[in-house]
C-alpha cells in the first residue's frame, strides 16, 4: 500500500495539518502537500478511469505532465472540471471528485468497453458511425454525446475574480530550476533587466531531489543562496506559481500565475494573466522523463521513475513497500537508491540494456538492489493496482515468463525528453540526438525576431544537457547568448561547480520487449487518457496514415488534456519503426500554445458581466443624456437616435431633426465612425490593395471615399480616406467596423504581405469628430473663428488643419446628408467643450442636434448606401451601382479576382434603385418584391427586396431604396410586394437619388 512515511519530506510542514476531501471521504494532508502526495499518502491509488475504456488510472507523474489523476476541483460557484492532482495545492477544506465513471469510481459500467476492445480499434469511429446514414442523427450522434467529455461542466456563476498584468524586461527566463537561476544570475549581473517565472510554488527544479551539489554543498543550498541574490537585485523580479503558457512573434508572453488557487476566498484574483514583452527570452523549462511501453503498464501503481523519487523526498510518501524499477538508463537508479534510504524494499532494477556498469548502477548494487540487465516486462500483474510483474529477455518477443516479482509499484523511465514546447511556439526547430534519444532545439534554427535574430535561448535541461554539470554551464552560454544579441556586456560571475554521478548511454526501447507480439502489443499503453497503444498507431501506419499529424488525428494519440507530453516520442518513435524510417523523417507534431491549460476565466480577465463587452461613451454622451436622447445601439456604442422635445413623439422629433438640417443647420455626434490610421513607405501600395480605388495617388490635404471587399469580391466596408502626409493616411470606417476592418488590415500585414513596411493604429477613440451639418453650417464656423472655411480656400473633399475657436481642430468637408458640411476632429478631452461651443455660437442660426435616425434619412435622401442596410455579404459594389469607385486601371485589389465569376458580373443580378409607393406611403422594410411562378418549395418567386425605408419630411412622402433584379433598367415599372394577410403593395422603380441630383448643396 502508498503510505506517508514517517519522517523526511523537504516541501512539507508536519505542524500544518489540512483536511480534505475526496469523493466525499475526509482525507488528511499536510501543507506544502499537493493533491496527489496527499492522496497517495493516504492509499488512494485508484484516481479516475480512462476516456475510452473506463480503464482503472492512478498516477503516472508528479507535474504538469500527469495525464491521468484530474479531478473535478471545488463545488458549486468554485467548481472546475479536469484539474490536474499533481499541480494543485492541497488547502483546507478543499474538496476533489474522480471523473468519467458510473456508477461509482470503484465500479464503472463503462469498463464493459475493454471487453470488446479488440472491436474499438485506433479509427473505428471513422468506420462504425456511417451506416446506416439515417442513424446518425438519432442514435449515434446523441450516444456519442453523452459518452464525450471529462470532467463536469461548472452551471453557476464563477464566484472567484481574474485580472490581467502587463510586464516589460530585457530577458524573461522561463523556469526556476538551477538552470533558470544561473541564467537569472548571469543576466542580472550584467544590469538587464530581467524576469524570472517558476510554474511551482518551489525554486530549484529536480536537482535537490537527484542529490545534486553545487560549489561542494546540497543543491538547496546554493537555490536558497541564489534567490536571496535575484530577490536583491533591484533590475531583478522573481515569480513562483507563474507559467509560462505561450511565446508568440516579437518577444511576446503569455504567462498564467495562479495567486490564490491555493487560498480560495481570499479576495484576490484568482488567476492573473501576464502579458509580457520580453528582448530575449531563456526556456529553461526541464526535461519529461518518457514511460516505458510495456504490458500492463497503465496499471495504478506503474509510475514514471523521477516521480516515485519526487513523492518519496518531497513529500515523503511511499507508493508502495516493494518498488520494483524498469529501466533503459543510469538515471532510474537514483530511484532505487532514494527508495532504499528510505528504509523501503527494491527487489530488483530491470534494466534492458546487456549490462549496467556506471557509477549509479554500482551504487545500487552496494545498497543491496539486484540488477537483472538484457530483461524486460512481459506484464504487469494486477488491475486496480500493482501486485507483481511478470519478466522476460527483452531481446525475445516475451512468450516465455523467467521470473515473477511480487511488488506494489514499478518505477519506470525510458530516458527524457527535453521540454521544447515554448522554443516551437514561435518557430524554433528540433534536432534528432541519436545518441540520448531525444530531440532538442537546433541552435542553427532558433525562433527569429523581427530583426532576423534569434530572440530564445534554450537552457539546461530543456537544451538537452541532463547533467547538473551540464546544466549550469549550459545555462551561463544561453544567458551570455541573450545579453550579446541584446547588445549587452555580459560580465557573468563564475558558473558554480556541480556535481552528479555521471551517466552511461541509455539504450532506446520503445516497446518492451522488443519482438512483443500483437497481444502484447495491445496491452501496451502509449496515451494513457485517450486509450491509445502500442497496436493502435501501428494499425494506423498500415492503414496508409504515414504524417505523424494524420496519425495523431486517426488514433487521437496526444489529443488529450497533456497534448502527449509522455506520448508524443514514444508514439512516433512506434510510428517510425512501423514505417522502417528514421525517427527525424517521421517528425513532430506540431506544438501549440498554452503549454498547460489556461482557464478561460484567466483569459478574459476583468472582462465579464457588465464589462465584458465595455459599453463604449462618446465625450459628448452626459449632453445627449441631458437633452431628450433617445439610444440607438450601434455594435458596442450608444448613439442617439433623436432628441426629444418634451410632448414630442419619436417620428415628430426625426422629422424636425431633418427638416432644421436641410433648412438651417444641424449638430451631429460624429465620434463613433472608426479612424485608422496607416502609415509607412509602403501605405500606398497597401491601401490600393486595400480598396478597390486608388489610394496611392490621392494628394496631402485630399479626401476619397473608398470601398473594401472580401477577398470574394463582396463589400464589407466603406468610408472617406484623408491622405495627411506623403506616408500617412487616415481611413474612417463605419461605426461598427473600425475593430474589425483594423484587425482584416493587421491580418493581411501579419500573414500575407508581412514584409511590407506599414504600421496601422485604431485611432477612433482618442479623437471626437461633430459635423457641422445645412446650409448655414459655414456661417456657424466663421462666427467662432480662426480658419477660413470659405468655398474658394476650402472646397469639398478636402481637409484642413487649424484653430477654431480657440481648439487645435482637424477639419473635413464630406457630406454624408448631401448638405453643406464640416465633420471637426479634435483630441477627445477637448470633445465635450468644442460641442458647447458650436451649439452656443449656432444659436442665432437655429442650430439643433440630430441623431441617427434623421442621419440615415437625409443619407437614403441622397442615395448613399449604408453597410449594413444595402449590404449583407453577398452584395458587390457593382450590384450598388458603385463601379464608379472600382479603379480600371489597378492590376489588382481584394475581391477583384471575385467580382469577375461569371455568377457575381451577371446582368440578372439584383441591383440598386429607388423605390417610391404609388400611394406615397412608406415600404415596410425587408419587403420582397413578387415575381412570376413558383419555386421548387412551392415558395413564390422573387426579383427583389426593399433595403433601406423611410418617410421623406423633406420630400413628404415614403422613399425607399432596394436591389431589384436588371433594376437600373427597369426605370419607371411598378413591381408588386406582398404583404402579409394578401395586401400588395405596388411601387414603382425610380432613381435612389431623390434629392438634389447634381450635389449643388454640398458643393456651396
Amino acid at each position: 500500500m502508498s503510505t506517508r512515511l514517517s519522517s523526511g519530506g523537504r516541501l512539507i510542514d508536519r505542524t500544518k495539518a489540512l483536511e480534505f476531501t475526496f469523493n466525499g471521504k475526509r482525507l488528511r494532508g499536510f501543507s506544502g502537500d499537493t493533491l496527489a502526495s496527499a492522496l497517495l499518502g493516504a492509499d488512494q491509488m485508484l484516481l479516475g478511469r480512462s476516456f475510452k475504456y473506463h480503464r482503472p488510472r492512478g498516477l503516472v507523474a508528479a507535474g504538469v505532465e500527469e495525464p491521468n489523476a484530474l479531478v473535478n476541483l471545488g463545488q458549486g460557484s468554485r467548481l472546475e472540471p479536469n484539474q490536474r492532482t499533481t499541480t494543485t495545492e492541497v488547502f483546507d477544506g478543499l474538496s476533489a471528485t474522480s471523473q468519467n465513471h458510473w456508477p461509482s469510481l470503484e465500479f464503472d459500467i463503462g469498463a464493459l468497453n475493454g471487453l470488446v476492445a479488440r472491436f474499438l480499434p485506433a479509427g473505428f469511429y471513422y468506420k462504425t458511425f456511417i451506416h446506416p446514414r439515417a442513424a446518425w442523427k438519432h442514435l449515434f450522434e446523441p450516444l456519442i454525446r453523452q459518452s464525450a467529455g471529462l470532467g463536469r461542466a461548472p452551471v453557476e456563476r464563477d464566484a472567484d475574480r481574474y485580472e490581467y498584468f502587463y510586464a516589460f524586461c530585457d530577458v524573461l527566463v522561463i523556469g526556476g530550476g538551477i538552470a533558470g537561476l544561473q541564467a537569472a544570475l548571469v543576466a542580472g549581473a550584467a544590469g538587464a533587466r530581467v524576469l524570472v517565472l517558476e510554474q511551482t510554488a518551489h525554486w530549484g527544479g529536480r536537482a535537490p531531489v537527484d542529490g545534486v551539489q553545487i560549489d561542494g554543498r546540497p543543491a538547496d543550498d546554493w537555490i536558497r543562496n541564489a534567490v536571496e541574490a535575484l530577490e536583491r537585485m533591484e533590475n531583478v523580479t522573481v515569480r513562483t506559481r507563474v507559467t509560462g503558457a505561450g511565446v508568440y512573434d516579437h518577444g511576446y508572453v503569455l504567462a498564467d500565475e495562479k495567486v490564490a488557487d491555493h487560498t480560495p476566498g481570499d479576495g484576490r484574483p484568482k488567476h492573473r494573466l501576464w502579458r509580457i514583452r520580453a528582448g530575449r527570452i531563456v526556456t529553461a523549462t526541464g526535461a519529461i522523463e518518457r514511460p516505458l511501453a510495456f504490458a500492463g503498464n497503465d496499471v495504478p501503481g506503474v509510475m514514471l521513475a523521477s516521480a516515485v523519487r519526487d513523492y518519496v523526498v518531497n513529500w515523503a510518501i511511499s507508493p508502495g513497500d516493494r518498488t520494483v524499477v524498469v529501466t533503459n538508463n543510469d538515471d532510474a537508479y537514483r530511484t532505487a537508491i532514494a527508495l532504499k534510504q528510505a528504509g523501503l524494499a527494491v527487489p530488483a532494477v530491470i534494466d534492458a540494456r546487456p549490462e549496467a556498469r556506471g557509477a549509479l548502477p554500482e551504487a545500487a548494487r552496494a545498497a543491496g538492489i539486484t540488477v537483472l540487465t538484457g530483461t524486460a516486462v512481459a506484464g504487469v500483474k494486477g488491475r486496480g493496482r500493482v501486485s507483481g510483474v511478470q519478466l522476460c529477455p527483452q531481446a525475445g518477443e516475451g512468450g516465455a515468463v523467467t521470473q515473477e516479482i511480487a511488488c506494489e509499484a514499478v518505477a519506470m523511465s525510458g530516458g527524457w525528453s527535453p521540454v521544447v514546447h515554448l522554443w516551437s511556439h514561435c518557430g524554433g526547430k528540433l534536432v534528432w540526438d541519436e545518441g540520448a534519444a531525444m530531440f532538442r532545439p537546433d541552435p542553427a534554427r532558433p525562433p527569429l525576431g523581427a530583426d532576423g535574430t534569434g530572440f530564445v535561448f534554450a537552457a539546461g535541461s530543456a537544451n538537452g544537457a541532463l547533467l547538473a554539470d551540464q546544466v549550469m554551464g549550459d545555462a551561463t552560454a544561453a544567458a551570455e547568448a541573450a545579453l550579446t544579441a541584446m547588445g549587452k556586456q555580459a560580465g557573468a560571475p563564475a558558473t558554480p561547480e556541480s556535481h552528479a554521478e555521471a551517466e552511461a548511454p541509455l539504450l532506446p526501447v520503445w516497446i518492451m520487449p522488443q519482438g512483443a507480439g500483437p497481444d502484447l502489443r495491445m496491452k501496451m499503453w502509449l496515451d494513457y487518457q485517450n486509450d491509445v497503444k502500442v497496436s493502435d498507431v501501428q494499425l494506423a501506419a498500415r492503414e496508409g496514415y504515414e504524417s505523424v499529424e494524420h496519425t495523431k488525428r486517426y488514433t487521437t494519440l496526444g489529443m488529450a488534456t497533456d497534448q502527449g507530453k509522455l506520448s508524443n516520442i514514444n508514439g512516433l518513435a512506434t510510428l517510425s519503426n512501423a514505417l522502417n524510417l528514421p525517427i527525424p523523417e517521421v517528425g513532430t507534431t506540431t506544438f501549440r500554445p498554452p503549454y498547460t491549460p489556461v482557464t478561460i476565466g484567466a483569459l478574459a480577465g476583468e472582462a465579464r458581466g457588465e464589462i465584458f463587452q465595455p459599453l463604449r461613451r462618446t465625450p459628448m454622451h452626459d449632453w445627449h443624456a441631458a437633452h431628450g436622447v433617445e439610444w440607438e445601439p450601434v455594435g458596442h456604442w450608444r448613439r442617439p437616435f433623436c432628441y426629444r422635445q418634451p410632448g414630442e413623439a419619436t417620428s415628430a422629433a426625426v422629422n424636425r431633426e431633418v427638416l432644421n438640417t436641410r433648412e438651417k443647420v444641424g449638430l451631429l455626434d460624429a465620434s463613433t465612425l472608426g479612424k485608422i490610421l496607416v502609415k509607412g513607405p509602403d501605405a500606398g501600395r497597401f491601401l490600393d490593395m486595400l480598396y478597390t480605388n486608388m489610394m496611392s495617388n490621392l494628394k496631402p490635404g485630399r479626401c476619397r471615399y473608398g470601398l473594401m471587399c472580401s477577398e470574394n469580391g463582396f463589400l464589407m466596408d466603406d468610408g472617406v480616406v484623408a491622405r495627411i502626409d506623403e506616408d500617412s493616411w487616415l481611413c474612417h470606417t463605419t461605426s461598427g467596423g473600425a475593430d474589425r476592418i483594423h484587425a482584416w488590415m493587421e491580418d493581411w500585414l501579419q500573414c500575407e504581405w508581412w514584409d511590407w513596411k506599414v504600421y496601422t493604429a485604431n485611432l477612433t477613440e482618442q479623437f471626437a469628430q461633430i459635423a457641422v451639418v445645412g446650409p448655414k453650417a459655414r456661417a456657424v464656423l466663421e462666427k467662432l473663428g480662426g480658419m477660413d472655411v470659405s468655398a474658394e480656400n476650402f472646397k469639398f473633399m478636402e481637409w484642413q488643419d487649424g484653430h477654431l475657436g480657440g481648439f487645435a481642430v482637424r477639419i473635413f468637408r464630406i457630406s454624408f446628408s448631401g448638405e453643406l458640411s464640416y465633420e471637426i476632429a479634435v483630441p477627445a478631452g477637448q470633445g465635450r467643450a468644442l460641442w458647447g461651443a458650436l451649439h452656443d455660437a449656432g444659436q442665432e442660426f437655429g442650430i439643433a442636434p440630430y441623431g441617427t435616425e434623421a442621419l440615415h434619412i437625409m443619407r437614403a435622401e441622397k442615395g448613399f448606401v449604408m453597410i449594413g442596410d444595402e449590404t449583407d455579404g453577398t452584395v458587390t459594389p457593382q450590384d450598388l451601382n458603385l463601379d464608379w469607385a472600382i479603379s480600371k486601371k489597378k492590376e489588382d485589389f481584394l475581391g477583384k479576382r471575385g467580382q469577375q465569376r461569371s455568377y457575381l458580373s451577371s446582368p440578372d443580378r439584383w441591383k440598386l434603385v429607388g423605390l417610391e409607393t404609388l400611394d406615397g406611403t412608406v415600404l415596410p422594410d425587408g419587403s420582397y418584391a413578387a415575381a412570376e411562378g413558383v419555386n421548387a418549395n412551392g415558395q413564390r418567386n422573387t426579383q427583389g427586396r426593399v433595403t433601406s425605408t423611410y418617410w421623406s419630411p423633406t420630400l413628404r412622402k415614403g422613399i425607399a431604396m432596394g436591389l431589384v433584379r436588371r433594376g437600373p433598367e427597369r426605370m419607371g415599372e411598378v413591381i408588386d410586394f406582398p404583404q402579409p394577410g394578401g395586401a400588395v403593395i405596388k411601387a414603382r422603380i425610380v432613381d435612389p437619388v431623390f434629392y438634389d441630383k447634381q450635389g449643388e448643396k454640398q458643393n456651396v
